[in-house]
Parts: C-alpha cells; sequence; structure tokens
C-alpha cells in the first residue's frame, strides 16, 4: 500500500498534514483489479483497498486547495498586490517611529533634562530591543490565529503606545512607552515575510519581498527627514501624533480591506463551518491539536529561533552580517544630528534632510535588486532544469556585499576631511544601496533554505534589532576616539570579513550543508 507523507504544508511554523501530490501506488497482489475492469489511466479511478481510499480522499482535498479560489496562491494579481500593499504599509509605520525622533534628540534633551548622551541615546534605541523579542512571541501567535488580525489589533496597540511617548511627563516614562511600542510595532516584521509567502510563489517572490522588505528601510530614512521639520516646529510631542494618526489611517484602508492570507488557518475556518465541525479535526489534527496546546506551541517558537542559530552555521552567519549592517545603519542614525549640526551648521529640520541619501539608494536598489533578483534566480534555475535552489539567490548577496564598505569609507572619510557635505551623503547612498542589496537576498534565502522560515527570518529579526539598539550607546564615543574617518575603516573592515568570503563559501557549499541539516528543506 502506499505510504503517506507528511511534509509542511507551508512554509511557516505549524506542521499540518498533507499529502505529497507524489505518493507512490504500489500494487498489491491480493487485491489485482478483474481482467474485465476497465483500467483507468493517469493514476485516475477510485481504488479498492480502504486504507488507499482514505489516502485518496486526502489527496483530492489537497488537489482541490491547490485549485480552490479561496487559496491566497490563486487570487487575482491585483487581489494579491492589493494584501502586500497593506502588509508593507503597516510594515513601513513602526521602522518609521523607530527613528523619527532622531533628529528631535536635542529637543527630548531639553525637555526632560537629559545631559548623559547613552541616556539620551537609549530613548531612541530602546524600540529595538522589544521590536527584536517581540516576533518571538507575535509570529506563533499568527500561525495559531491568522496573520490578519493579529497584525489589526498589534497596529491599534501601537497607535496607542505612541501617543504614550506624546505625552509622557519624564524621561522613565518616555522609555517604558518607547519600549512598549516596539513591542507591539513588531509585529508586521514578525508576520509579514510570512504574509508574501502565503501569497506569491518562489519564482513570484522576489518583487513582492522587495516591496515589503522597503518599509523597514525607507521608513527609518523618512522618519527623521519628516520628523527634524516637526520636531523644529511644533514640538517633539507632535513626531508621535503623527506616527498615531498614521496607524489610524492604515487601520482605516487595512482592516476592511486586507483578508487572511495563512492557508492552513483558512482551510480550518472552512472546514469548521462545514455541517461536520468534527471532519475538520480528522483532516487538521496537527493546527487542532495546536490551538489546544498553546503555551506548548509557544514556547516551541519562542526556542526555535535560538536553536536556528546555534545549530545551523548559515543562519547564523547570514544573521550576523545583516545584524552588522543593521546595527551601523541606526548608528548612523544617531550620529547624523551631530555630524550635520556642528560639522555643516545644519538647523535641527534641515538635518533631518541628510537622511535623503540613505533614502535614494535604499529607492535605486530596490528597483534594481528585485529585477536583478528575479533575472538570475530564473536564468539559474532554467540552467538547473528548470529547478531553483535558495543559493541561486547569493550572487545578488555577493554584489551588494561590494558596496557596503565602499559606502562607509566614502562617507567616513569625506565627513573626517571636512568636505562639503554632499559628500558624505552620498557615501551614505551608497552604503544604502548596498544595504538593500545584501538585506533582500537573506531574506528570501531564509524563506527558501529552512523548513520554519518563520523562526529563521525571526532569529536574524531578533539578532539584528540587538545590535541596532546597541551601536548606537557606543557611536558617539567611538567616533571622538577614532574619528569619522578610522570608526567607518573600522566598520567597512569588518563588513568585508563577514560580507565578502561567507557568501563565496555558501555558494559552493550551502546546498552541501543543507543536506546534513534536519532545520532545512
Amino acid at each position: 500500500m502506499s505510504k503517506l507523507s507528511e511534509p509542511p504544508l507551508d512554509r511557516h511554523e505549524i506542521r499540518v498534514p498533507s499529502v505529497s501530490t507524489s505518493v507512490t501506488h504500489v500494487q498489491d497482489k491480493d487485491h489485482q483489479m478483474p481482467a474485465t475492469s476497465p483500467m483507468p489511466t493517469g493514476g485516475e479511478g477510485e481504488s479498492a483497498i480502504p486504507s488507499d481510499k482514505e489516502q485518496e480522499a486526502l489527496e483530492n482535498s489537497e488537489d482541490d486547495w491547490e485549485h480552490d479560489p479561496v487559496n491566497p496562491r490563486n487570487w487575482s494579481s491585483g487581489k494579491k498586490w492589493t494584501a502586500i500593499a497593506i502588509v508593507s504599509f503597516y510594515t513601513f509605520i513602526p521602522p518609521l517611529a523607530s527613528s523619527m525622533m532622531a533628529p528631535g534628540l536635542p529637543k527630548v534633551a531639553e525637555k526632560f533634562d537629559i545631559t548623559n548622551p547613552t541616556i539620551l541615546a537609549m530613548t531612541l534605541s530602546i524600540f529595538l530591543i522589544s521590536f527584536a523579542l517581540g516576533p518571538l512571541f507575535i509570529a506563533p501567535l499568527s500561525e495559531m490565529y491568522g496573520r490578519t488580525w493579529v497584525l489589526h489589533i498589534a497596529n491599534l496597540v501601537f497607535l496607542a503606545f505612541n501617543l504614550g511617548c506624546a505625552f509622557s511627563p519624564t524621561t522613565g516614562s518616555l522609555i517604558a512607552f518607547r519600549f512598549l511600542a516596539g513591542w507591539a510595532g513588531s509585529a508586521p516584521i514578525a508576520i509579514g515575510g510570512g504574509s508574501v509567502s502565503d501569497v506569491f510563489s518562489e519564482r513570484e517572490r522576489a518583487g513582492a519581498m522587495a516591496l515589503y522588505s522597503l518599509g523597514p528601510l525607507i521608513g527609518p530614512v523618512i522618519g527623521p527627514i519628516a520628523g527634524g521639520f516637526i520636531a523644529e516646529t511644533v514640538g517633539i510631542k507632535w513626531v508621535f501624533v503623527v506616527i498615531g494618526v498614521l496607524c489610524g489611517v492604515s487601520a482605516l484602508i487595512g482592516i476592511p480591506l486586507l483578508r487572511e492570507t495563512y492557508s492552513p488557518v483558512i482551510r480550518l475556518r472552512l472546514a469548521r463551518k462545514s455541517r461536520d465541525p468534527e471532519k475538520a479535526a480528522l483532516q487538521h489534527p496537527t493546527l487542532v491539536a495546536a490551538q489546544q496546546s498553546k503555551w506548548y506551541i509557544l514556547w516551541i517558537n519562542l526556542s526555535r529561533p535560538a536553536m536556528m542559530l546555534a545549530r545551523s552555521f548559515i543562519c547564523f552567519v547570514l544573521s550576523l552580517y545583516m545584524a552588522l549592517i543593521y546595527g551601523i545603519y541606526y548608528l548612523m542614525f544617531t550620529t547624523f544630528p551631530t555630524l550635520f549640526s556642528d560639522t555643516y551648521h545644519f538647523s535641527i529640520g534641515v538635518s533631518g534632510l541628510a537622511y535623503i541619501g540613505l533614502g535614494f539608494g535604499f529607492i535605486s536598489s530596490t528597483m534594481f535588486s528585485a529585477k536583478l533578483l528575479n533575472g538570475m534566480y530564473t536564468k539559474l534555475a532554467d540552467k538547473n532544469g528548470g529547478k531553483g535552489t535558495p543559493e541561486m539567490r547569493i550572487p545578488a548577496l555577493i554584489i551588494g556585499s561590494l558596496f557596503v564598505p565602499v559606502g562607509l569609507l566614502w562617507y567616513g572619510w569625506s565627513a573626517q576631511a571636512k568636505i562639503h557635505w554632499i559628500m558624505p551623503i552620498i557615501g551614505s547612498a551608497i552604503f544604502g544601496f548596498g544595504l538593500m542589496t545584501t538585506y533582500l537576498p537573506i531574506q528570501l534565502y531564509l524563506v527558501d533554505a529552512f523548513t520554519y522560515a518563520a523562526s529563521a527570518v525571526s532569529a536574524a529579526a531578533v539578532f539584528r534589532s540587538l545590535l541596532g539598539f546597541a551601536f548606537p550607546l557606543f557611536g558617539e564615543q567611538m567616533y571622538a576616539k577614532l574619528g569619522y574617518g578610522g570608526g567607518n575603516s573600522l566598520l567597512a573592515g569588518l563588513a568585508i570579513v563577514i560580507g565578502i568570503p561567507f557568501p563565496i563559501w555558501i555558494w559552493y557549499k550551502g546546498e552541501e550543508m543543507r543536506k546534513r541539516s534536519p532545520l532545512t528543506r
């Protein structure tokens, strides 16, 4: 009799029972069909074996789902892109909030009488601690209850905590509300990548992932540009009020238009609406069991990202490289106001415009890297008989990793020499181009390569947010000791050591490593 296999139905956490579409049927000598019976062709027709009938019913159920218009993979192009656009808008707002107050840090110091530069930097970067830890708790909730309402509720909670920041009476309350806001704001980061893979197949995914990834990168750039003028003209309180207004707008758009994208939850809901609820438990026992043992599932999802960093060298090194670049990125946020106000005598509002260079690098890279990734992946897959592998994402990563140290050296030494202000901004644009060109293929590799894709992405998110929190705390001290040229040369050296040889090694040895690991596909 044929043997039932149980691969993960989705690229996420909950293992939902499904039948492989390539089940091998072995003929049973004791149950051969009579010679007069019409012979079914192409695997069609019902089996006379009871257990095979059960398997065929499950196979037919999977086959029906693959062609069901309710399946997010079968939505119309307009509905798919509407869903991704809304998720991307949700994903855009928390990173915007993470840095929007950066140019207004002098105003924060003045309002709360802060003299310690580390405490002042913490009011900005404390957001990233909870932003790092939040996905570990929020990702499993999306697996149990679906992605959409977790996004909606987290967005409304994020709105409330930002209003708390706006009306904070003390430094301690501001730091506390910033921490809680980061927790709620981490939901789109935890869930958004899964939503993209819910809706788009591997070959279609790069463009959608580029749009989704633009939010976490362009948000922290647009934030300071707007935040500088807001803080200078109407006060730092209104920075947080504007964030709250954006959350309200996104809720008005997202709640009526965004539909559930997570297939196991959709199927379970449909089954429960049927006339036979008990049948739902038989068809989806793993998901039903998961919803009945929530604390166990939560523990699994909390521990799994740490386990993946410890047990998968590929996951660790890619996450480390992403974290290093992200830490440098947030280091720029806290040091730009000092550089451009002290060296180039920009006002608080105008100093926010210095972030345009990073934004230009991100936007140009998004247009370039999405096309490059799709083109290179398709070309390499066609050479491989139409079969793509995660390693086919790596050439784009290697290209992007060359721009990161160039941008850092350009930015650092032009600022050290105090030449025209456009030169460090150009350097930051080159760095931004390299950051986005490396960020996107790393995200896609983690989704493609690991069985528990959401845990792999969460592991990378935790790592990068921790360095994003830590780097700004020592940035001013580092530049005071080494100067902008020496400090950025040190960072560029780290980017070269981690970012260039390891991707090349993964290109040649990644598939071999994946075959030996139980964590990868």
